[in-house]
């Protein structure tokens, strides 16, 4: 499964990405949201390292690790929305591209090839990212986790990206670097690439997803991909 060439995807007609953790890290501001309510609260500041792992699990794992509530808390829906509320003012003060990213696009896009993103992350946050980071703003399909009524791992919104593209699911890439990116895309009917210098999320068993192949860095695709 893993190790396979690059004339696996030859046929690949359109490359779909998540957002954070594969294009973006965006861990630097989500931990600082999370930690400016921490501190808020009476506790000691942690530091990103801590918070960095449980990223990709959204509101509820930095939640969870910043308050220590999940979602059956009662206060957990008020603080939710104040994290998101501080997120929101710091959206992209720390907020980077990976390294190699610029690259990769460039390649895609000179191959030429469509590109776009689908995100569990919802438009109240993509929106603004979108018109902030310009290079955002040149994918052709941005798909947020509240564009259809299902998120990941769901295959809906992946399928949404694909119709808009006008390119068939299974001449589609989708990478990401969280099991419910390979389990959408794999849904979907798509070919499927883990990233593995993303998230991933604590103790995660990147061979168990099922991936069609892994990266170690944004790089790495464009040889994968044959660009």
């Amino acid at each position: 499964m893993f190790g396979v060439s690059a004339m696996k995807f030859d046929d690949v007609k359109a490359v779909l990405f998540d957002l954070d953790g594969t294009l973006i890290d965006s861990a630097p501001d989500l931990a600082a949201a999370a930690d400016q309510l921490r501190t808020a609260s009476g506790q000691a500041s942690l530091p990103l390292a801590a918070y960095r792992p449980l990223v990709g699990s959204g509101a509820r794992g930095l939640l969870g690790l910043a308050l220590g509530m999940g979602p059956d808390h009662p206060a957990f829906d008020t603080n939710k929305e104040a994290f998101f509320q501080a997120y929101e003012a710091r959206l992209t003060e720390a907020t980077q591209v990976f390294e190699g990213v610029p690259g990769l696009l460039k390649s895609i896009e000179g191959h030429p090839l469509p590109w776009g993103v689908v995100t569990n992350k919802s438009e109240r946050f993509t929106g603004p990212l979108s018109r902030s980071l310009t290079w955002l703003a040149t994918a052709g399909v941005i798909i947020s986790g509240d564009t259809t009524p299902f998120a990941k791992p769901h295959p809906e919104p992946l399928l949404e990206a694909a119709r808009r593209l006008g390119v068939s699911p299974q001449h589609c890439v989708y990478i990401g670097d969280d099991e419910r990116d390979v389990q959408a895309g794999r849904a979907a009917g798509m070919r499927t690439i883990a990233a593995t210098y993303g998230y991933l999320g604590q103790d995660a068993d990147v061979l168990s997803w099922g991936a069609d192949h892994l990266v170690h860095a944004p790089l790495e695709l464009v040889s994968l991909l044959g660009l």
